[in-house]
């Protein structure tokens, strides 16, 4: 059985994302076309904004996947990172956008995966971002990470990189949290998971939560852009160290051959400036729900960083 788009959405709604993703199946492998790809590819991805269409951001993506392999691609908006994670372990989903977090986690819980290249802002950029901690401009109480502590505080998603985990360490040096454990973190704080990193933003806008994370994008250009926040409006008073960029992936059971040829489609043509020429897109051009110009080559060496913070924090998602 394979699904469309909407078939999906009802499934999702009605029983789960696992469910909808183990209903639905990824590529038949012994099912190929004439130009050597699957007939059906599966591309799963979270929203980073709260988005009730996320599908449209992917859509130069998945007009570009198609011309190039000759596959139908068939969209999966998923509502955390361990349904995708499990939809990759059953073979239900073959390509997947994820932040290098979740990449990590992906790995340790056993879904085996390659990547195809990370996702950069402009032309010649450098993949990579930062998460932000944040206040309302007019909060007094607060002008440090360490002001935190007993406070509600707005997070991502326990499985979010900018929106949790580099939070939490950023939590344990300042001695507000002795671990990154959910535990942990909420003997600290009040934690107040908002399920986006714009909606991080706008609860900590609000005074819903007195401070909290969003990765550094999301507050300086989207929502600004969007009119979502106003220029002053919050504060930054903590930011992390460079993060490994969020990157797009491919279950390793496609075979060797399949992965290395959608690696250089992704890295090769996978950009705004492509797709634009190629009549894929008009203006911005987005790649996914994230302000990015177009993919770049990496590997899973450049996400150790990650792991290094994951063995500092002992989250919870860094075990298997």
């Amino acid at each position: 059985m394979h699904c469309s788009s909407r078939t999906v959405a009802a499934i999702a709604l009605a029983t789960g994302l696992a469910l909808a993703l183990t209903a639905c199946g990824g590529s038949d492998p012994d099912a190929v076309n004439a130009q050597g790809f699957p007939e059906k590819l599966t591309l799963a991805a979270i929203p980073a904004e709260n988005s009730a269409d996320l599908q449209a951001g992917y859509d130069p993506l998945i007009a570009l996947l198609e011309r190039e392999t000759g596959a139908e691609v068939e969209f999966v908006q998923a509502s955390d990172y361990a349904g995708v994670v499990e939809g990759i372990i059953a073979d239900n989903v073959d390509l997947a956008f994820f932040g290098p977090f979740a990449y990590v986690v992906a790995g340790v819980n056993g879904a085996d995966v390659s990547p195809l290249g990370a996702v950069v802002q402009a032309a010649g950029g450098e993949p990579g971002y930062r998460s932000y901690g944040l206040t309302r401009s007019d909060n007094t109480e607060i002008d440090g990470i360490d002001d935190f502590a007993g406070k509600d505080v707005c997070f991502v998603d326990p499985g979010s990189t900018s929106g949790f985990l580099y939070p939490s360490a950023g939590l344990i040096e300042a001695g507000v949290v002795e671990s990154g454990t959910e535990q942990a973190v909420a003997a600290g704080v009040n934690p107040i998971y908002a399920g986006g990193h714009d909606a991080s933003a706008l609860a900590i806008a609000a005074g819903d939560c007195d401070a909290g994370f969003a990765f550094d994008t999301m507050v300086d250009e989207t929502m600004i852009a969007s009119g979502d926040l106003k220029e002053g409006e919050l504060k930054k008073v903590w930011e992390s160290e460079t993060i490994a960029g969020s990157l797009f992936v491919a279950s390793n059971s496609l075979g060797a051959d399949t992965v290395d040829r959608l690696r250089t489609i992704f890295v090769d043509k996978a950009n705004a400036d492509h797709m634009r020429a190629a009549g894929l897109c008009d203006g911005e051009c987005r790649i996914t729900d994230e302000r990015a110009w177009g993919v770049v080559a990496a590997t899973d060496a450049d996400y150790e960083g990650v792991r290094e913070v994951c063995a500092l924090t002992e989250s919870d998602k860094c075990k298997g």
